[in-house]
């Protein structure tokens, strides 16, 4: 069965930087993508970035690009979100998501975790 857990959440001022951590089990992982979203209050949740677990290869949403950076340990199986130059705007509950190879949706899904930025 695979499990997401995320970790790395918190209250920071803008500016400040924070790294989420997403530890996957249950399986082997080779070819699928793992995603980050967010979702704040009363808006739709939205994707922030994504990488390829085999290649690397990422991905951004435009708001991020910059000062987001998506990475992989996969002899943990954890996947990073390294968050700089936080703002107010980011303040959201960030979730990561795995899809599979060939599979369009983003099937399995961690629990969330906070993050809240101060102006």
């Amino acid at each position: 069965q695979v499990q997401l857990v995320e970790s790395g959440g918190g209250l920071v001022q803008a500016g400040d930087s924070l790294r989420l951590s997403c530890a996957a089990s249950g399986r082997t992982f080779s070819g699928y993508r793992m995603g980050w979203f967010r979702q704040a209050p009363g808006k739709e949740r939205e994707f922030v970035a994504s990488i390829l677990w085999s290649s690397a290869a990422t991905g951004y949403a435009d708001s991020v690009k910059g000062r987001f950076t998506i990475s992989i340990d996969s002899a943990k199986n954890t996947v990073y979100l390294q968050m700089n130059n936080l703002k107010p705007e980011d303040t959201a509950v960030y979730y990561c998501a795995l899809r599979r190879p060939f599979i369009q949706a983003y099937e399995y899904w961690g629990q969330g975790t906070q993050v809240t930025v101060s102006s």
